[in-house]
């Protein structure tokens, strides 16, 4: 009996942290974007502008700040990245994904690719002014994939 009172302590202090801390997690006045898939229904990802979609496919590879990382992978780092000046570069790793990147032609839009290609040429420490339009993408896509 002595064993099991600290065990039901420990659960329901548990459930009160858990209560306590659900407020601060549903602050964010942003619907979540739902991945595109077999388990998540089909589709692509809810169009949103390219902050929105970097912090949704992006940052959980390259990080919050761009900087990249390195440990259970290589994560190349978007920020201050000479090779985001032609614009054609991250455009094709984007669509055609590279080394351990996927591939999101099937997921995101030729006018998403645009946005966070544009969002992360102009973000991070990269101040590249020529913008990526939807047209360049749809050029660049691979006829294979090919989605207006």
């Amino acid at each position: 009996m002595t064993r099991f009172r600290p065990t039901l302590r420990f659960i329901s202090l548990l459930a009160l942290g858990t209560l306590v801390a659900a407020p601060a997690f549903a602050q964010n006045d942003e619907p979540p974007l739902t991945p595109p898939g077999p388990l998540f229904g089909q589709g692509q990802f809810a169009h949103r502008d390219g902050a929105t979609l970097y912090r949704a496919i992006c940052q959980g590879c390259h990080m919050a700040d761009a900087r990249g990382a390195v440990g259970a992978g290589y994560y190349p780092a978007l920020a201050a990245n000479s090779k985001l000046a032609s614009a054609t570069y991250p455009v094709l790793t984007v669509l055609n994904g590279r080394r351990g990147m996927p591939a999101l032609a099937t997921y995101l839009s030729d006018t998403q690719v645009a946005e966070v290609v544009n969002f992360v040429r102009s973000h991070f420490g990269n101040s590249y002014a020529d913008m990526v339009s939807t047209a360049d993408v749809t050029n660049l896509r691979a006829p294979s994939g090919a989605k207006p």
